[in-house]
């Protein structure tokens, strides 16, 4: 069995009745990077919310180690494009919040925190408010707030896609190094993306959806040798392959 399973999941809009997941099947064994890229509006981030609990699917279910997800878990951390950060609450404070239902103590839960917010490169910021952090620091403290709990899956909805091409670029190289470590490293990672050449450069195994109602056109392993460069023949074959299977 592996780790995570996602089996037939379908959704369709409440208030439309529009279908825009149709019997959604894949699954992940543990330490697994998996990409979702598809076309605008198929239904990616929906179907990342009902992984999380977040949203009930209309059929279909949601399997982790072996326990099947129906409503929101401390197991599960997740990193939302826009941030999400609180901004009343110091940059410190929102890491915290990822450790809430934890039974620490106070001191125990800055510590951790703090040694997240180091391993993401925030040393200096960290009694800052959010309002004064640029777009990628932002998301720096909202991946330290999902990683800071040691979720076993940890999902991302387009986490790069708000920031510059410069700025998502060092991102990514920084989020790869952290996952490096096997003290935060959760045992599923599953990312929506609409870049291909990002999905190429960071998972083991990409799902291709098609458009709504979306089905899984294709899944491609990713089987090239890390750290990936972005201008070798290997890595330029992938992403032709997954262009051509848009086309299609």
């Amino acid at each position: 069995m592996a780790f995570l399973e996602v089996e037939k999941i379908s959704f369709a809009y409440p208030k439309s009745g529009v279908t825009v997941l149709n019997g959604i099947s894949f699954s992940a064994n543990e330490l697994e990077f998996i990409s979702i890229i598809g076309p605008s509006g198929c239904g990616k981030s929906t179907l990342l919310r009902i992984m999380a609990g977040l949203i009930r699917a209309d059929g279909g279910k949601i399997i982790l180690d072996g326990k099947r997800i129906k409503e929101p878990s401390n197991s599960i951390s997740f990193v939302f494009q826009d941030f999400a950060l609180l901004p009343w609450l110091s940059n410190l404070e929102n890491v915290k919040i990822g450790l809430a239902s934890k039974p620490i103590t106070e001191e125990e839960r800055e510590k951790t925190s703090l040694e997240m917010l180091s391993k993401l490169e925030l040393n200096g910021f960290e009694d800052a408010y959010p309002n004064l952090l640029s777009g990628g620091m932002k998301q720096r403290v909202g991946l330290a707030r999902a990683l800071v709990s040691n979720p076993v899956l940890l999902l991302m909805d387009e986490p790069f896609s708000s920031l510059d091409e410069l700025t998502a670029n060092s991102l990514r190289k920084t989020v790869i190094e952290v996952l490096k470590d096997k003290k935060t490293l959760p045992k599923s990672i599953v990312m929506v993306s609409h870049n291909i050449e990002e999905a190429v450069e960071m998972s083991d195994k990409i799902i291709v959806l098609s458009n709504k109602p979306a089905v899984v056109k294709k899944i491609v392993s990713v089987d090239i040798k890390r750290p990936r460069d972005r201008g070798s023949r290997d890595f330029r074959r992938k992403v032709d392959e997954l262009y051509s299977i848009f086309a299609e």
